[in-house]
């Protein structure tokens, strides 16, 4: 294959499209699959039962695909299947799944991990996701669509992060997140609404009004933070509030981060 560069280390099975491009000293395991427009750069490793989505592009020293962090993973067969048009930038790692967290690390479409970040075991990450320099996301989280991750920050396993939502540089995050939500400090307040994010989306000023007097209700209504958004569910006509709503009520087991 011209598009194969000699130095490259292909390894017997990996399914190569004619159209994928492997750059120089890349490694390429015998369970990978590489559809049309893959472009290896160079130096990069992906490995394990890893599948690599059409247009995606992997940058210089990624390791993709190897085993989880995880002292209970025992070699049972688990995957990494990553999406459509992703950018994966410079020593990135992303880990295939484990039997106990369902056995695959999902990555979505159109999304931006840059240089240093970590997807760690049975993560499920959505759509156009911004994941920036050097964020460790741990194991069996949720990363829902066009979620924002600020540099340095810190994603703890099982925590879900709901649509739309943000999260400023250098913060933990420990528990849920809801959709559209703003996060930031060391310990990961929940301080307001993406707004900046919901407007460059073109969500129209009605919704955006209903969605900040729901944050209030949730911040400062009687009862509970759940009681408060099933509330909130029998009052709403806005679809976004909806969302918040359900990610709320929805029975995982977890806790919130609740307004300040």
């Amino acid at each position: 294959m011209s598009n194969i560069h000699p130095s490259a280390v292909i390894e017997a099975g990996a399914q190569i499209d004619p159209t994928a491009k492997v750059g120089p000293f890349c490694l390429v395991g015998p369970d990978v699959v590489l559809h049309a427009d893959v472009e290896l750069k160079s130096h990069v490793v992906v490995t394990g039962n890893t599948d690599v989505g059409e247009g995606t592009v992997i940058f210089a020293f990624a390791v993709i695909g190897e085993i989880p962090q995880d002292l209970k993973f025992k070699g049972e067969a688990s995957r990494l299947v990553i999406g459509k048009r992703n950018r994966i930038r410079e020593h990135v790692t992303m880990n295939c799944g484990t039997e106990g967290g369902g056995g695959v690390t999902q990555i979505g479409d159109d999304c931006l991990f840059m240089a240093g970040c970590h997807i760690a075991h049975d993560a499920v990450i959505g759509n156009r996701v911004i994941v920036v320099n050097s964020v460790a996301v741990a194991g069996h989280c949720i990363i829902e669509d066009d979620v924002i991750i600020g540099g340095l920050s810190g994603i703890h396993q099982f925590v879900r992060i709901g649509k739309g939502a943000i999260i400023g540089a250098v913060t933990m995050v420990t528990n849920d997140v809801i959709p559209y939500g703003l996060v930031q400090g060391p310990r990961g307040d929940l301080d307001g609404l993406n707004l900046v994010g919901l407007k460059r989306r073109g969500v129209a000023r009605g919704d955006i009004t209903a969605l900040r007097a729901a944050f209030q209700m949730l911040a400062q209504g009687e009862g509970t933070f759940q009681d408060r958004a099933m509330r909130l569910g029998e009052e709403t006509e806005s679809a976004y509030v909806r969302e918040i709503v359900d990610f709320v009520t929805a029975d995982t087991g977890r806790h919130f981060l609740t307004p300040k």
